[in-house]
């Protein structure tokens, strides 16, 4: 099972577009496996657009691979969603990682827009069947409960063969969906022992669909700050603030300590049965983003990755 490490950013932390280029760079020289991007459409935090973001790291780096953090999939067009993948992949030589959600049903989104959250999971399946017929398939009819294709088609199809189609959280309805449509799987904000029993539901549900997912092809999302929860980026974070600090015990499903408390975590993911993580910097700024980069290329990978 080869073990790699990914970064990503949620909120855009750099001063500028070239130092965000910088950090991309930085993180492929180094050997970083894949950058990551949020996926926010609604809200006051700055957020870049998932897809364009990975889009212009194709075109900066050679290497690297990227993916979205996870893609709102019934905020997009499946068809629209579909060419855009294939794209970058094409474009990029074969480093597209398409990750996928339904999201929460109290996200700003529904309600700024007028959508029902109440059907998400039933259209992102749909989604998702769709996308991947037509990634690989000449043309394609298909007639849903919200969607209808006749003979679509979409040229250039993805390099990769199949492409992937990895899916997020951890609720029951997600590991049904992982087990019948997905072919790769990341947690979001989780403990091991959640993540250890979501991938043991995913392989029990692949016994009933008869299906079979890579066994390296399980992963975990963390959000990680090398120093204090004193720290003032710690109390800025996004999830911090979100979980009213005091209601929610964050300190199990984020790591804030040294970076021999986060090699540990991730040890502790990897026997649970995780292979592929997201680690998101909790920094105050550009230069704490760089620092807190330097601690996993420098230290984290070497004594995690095989």
């Amino acid at each position: 099972m080869s073990v790699r490490i990914g970064l990503g950013i949620s909120t855009f932390p750099f001063r500028s577009p070239s130092s965000f280029f910088r950090w991309a760079e930085l993180c492929e020289d180094k050997g970083v496996d894949s950058l990551w991007q949020t996926d926010r459409l609604v809200s006051p935090d700055a957020y870049l657009e998932a897809v364009s973001a990975v889009a212009t790291l194709a075109g900066i780096t050679e290497r690297v691979r990227f993916g979205m953090n996870a893609v709102v999939a019934p905020l997009r067009d499946p068809l629209v969603l579909a060419k855009q993948c294939a794209t970058i992949d094409f474009l990029s030589g074969g480093r597209m990682l398409p990750m996928f959600g339904v999201g929460y049903p109290g996200a700003a989104e529904w309600r700024a827009t007028g959508r029902n959250p109440k059907t998400r999971g039933r259209q992102a399946n749909e989604m998702f069947e769709l996308m991947a017929r037509l990634w690989r398939e000449e043309k394609v009819t298909f007639e849903g409960e919200f969607y209808r294709y006749e003979e679509a088609t979409i040229a250039p199809r993805p390099i990769q063969q199949p492409m992937p189609l990895w899916i997020g959280g951890n609720s029951k309805a997600a590991i049904q969906r992982t087990a019948r449509l997905g072919n790769g799987w990341i947690g979001g904000i989780a403990t091991p022992d959640q993540t250890r029993q979501v991938i043991r539901d995913i392989k029990a549900e692949l016994e009933v669909t008869g299906r079979e997912i890579d066994s390296d092809h399980f992963g975990a999302s963390l959000a990680y700050r090398v120093g204090s929860w004193d720290d003032e980026a710690v109390q800025n974070f996004p999830l911090m603030r979100r979980a009213g600090i005091g209601d929610i015990d964050l300190k199990p499903l984020l790591c804030v300590g040294s970076v021999s408390d986060l090699i540990g975590r991730l040890k502790e993911y990897r026997e649970a049965g995780a292979s592929k993580f997201v680690l998101l910097p909790i920094a105050d700024g550009e230069e704490d983003v760089f620092y807190q980069t330097q601690q996993v290329v420098e230290d984290v990978i070497p004594a995690i990755e095989n």
